[in-house]
């Protein structure tokens, strides 16, 4: 029954958010008649079931859908932009997509160079006549994971492995803790940093310090790197994954994950390109756009709570409620959101340096 009520809630919110998109493509099939050319910049690889496999994923579903065919390049750094665009614009790529913070310079100048090419970018800032940046609410959906954590402890401790102290990472820290401490005010979060999106090694050696030294039954990460839910699985911890499900891989200590259906904005986002009516925006989707989603549930989630996650979702859907609505005060005890206040986009954005309560930074990491 769990399971039931949160894959509903997520395919109620789905069609909602899909509802436009598909009276588009009712009414103007002509654009998507001839196959269109599409250049895509990984900073990982396809297949690596994690950030760059959840835009691979998202825009193979657009493809199928408008008659796309995609070029791919993986494992790009920085310094390969520049020739990666080049080659996409001689071999006649309509729109080029990027999916790293780092590719954002070589983007913008690739915009005023080639203004006849549509330029997306993950996880940028900025605006063009041709390029659009974009990310979304993820935290959101840590705050629903919040929930699953907070009712699936026994211990009251929860570790958290993240990559670094950023705004995004902090916003997402803080907001899964809301969640936890919503249903369960005695849980802590301790979180421990790797200093790396993706170096494995760090990552291990952050999960084995909080698992080491402290009782954690749940775990959840903001990384890259997969080894915080491979030694979950070997330690006999329970894990709430992210960017992608990854629930097969890790049967027997897997909970849920904060995962990216990136169709969601590519579709309509380039079907705007090929139609003539793209406006250069930076957009930060939320949960009713269908761009942020959580994983269905393993049978390893405690019964009921799905009821209360979709009960939260479906609030945070509405548009009349947010995470960060006050009153909220920081880990020393400080009032930083006044109530019937919430945060602006500018200060979760810009200015997420502080932690809630319940939020320890690990002293060993």
């Amino acid at each position: 029954m769990k399971k039931v009520f949160i894959v509903v809630c997520i395919f109620v919110i789905a069609i909602i958010a899909g509802i436009f998109v598909i009276n588009i493509y009712e009414a103007d099939t002509e654009v998507t008649r001839d196959t269109t050319k599409v250049g895509m910049i990984l900073n990982g690889t396809m297949d690596d079931r994690s950030w760059s496999q959840s835009h691979y994923e998202g825009m193979e579903k657009t493809a199928a859908e408008l008659n796309l065919s995609v070029l791919y390049e993986e494992n790009v750094t920085p310094e390969q932009v520049p020739e990666i665009i080049d080659k996409f614009a001689e071999e006649g790529c309509k729109v080029i997509v990027a999916n790293s913070f780092e590719f954002g310079d070589s983007m913008i100048r690739a915009a005023s160079e080639y203004p006849e090419i549509y330029f997306l970018h993950a996880t940028g800032v900025g605006e063009d006549k041709n390029l659009s940046t974009y990310f979304g609410r993820m935290y959101q959906i840590r705050y629903l994971s919040g929930i699953v954590a907070g009712l699936q402890t026994e211990s009251n401790e929860i570790g958290y492995v993240a990559a670094f102290p950023i705004p995004e990472v902090n916003r997402g820290i803080n907001a899964f803790t809301l969640g936890v401490r919503s249903v369960n005010s005695e849980a802590n979060v301790y979180v421990s940093w790797t200093n790396s999106w993706v170096d494995d090694v760090a990552t291990a050696e952050a999960t084995n310090k909080l698992l080491d030294g402290h009782n954690i039954d749940v775990l959840a990460m903001h990384t890259d790197s997969l080894q915080a839910l491979e030694i979950a699985e070997e330690r006999g911890v329970m894990s709430i994954g992210y960017n992608v499900d990854n629930s097969a891989d890790y049967a027997d200590t897997y909970l849920t994950a904060a995962v990216w259906d990136w169709d969601a904005f590519y579709t309509p986002t380039i079907l705007k390109c090929l139609q003539g009516k793209f406006e250069g925006n930076h957009y930060w989707e939320g949960i009713e756009t269908g761009v942020i989603s959580l994983a269905p549930f393993t049978n390893k989630v405690k019964a009921g709570t799905a009821e209360v996650v979709t009960q939260e979702m479906q609030r945070i859907s509405s548009g009349t409620y947010d995470v960060f609505y006050g009153p909220v005060y920081d880990n020393e005890g400080n009032l930083r959101v006044k109530e019937g206040e919430s945060m602006t986009d500018n200060a979760m954005l810009n200015e997420f340096n502080w932690y809630v309560e319940g939020v320890i930074q690990d002293e060993e990491s």
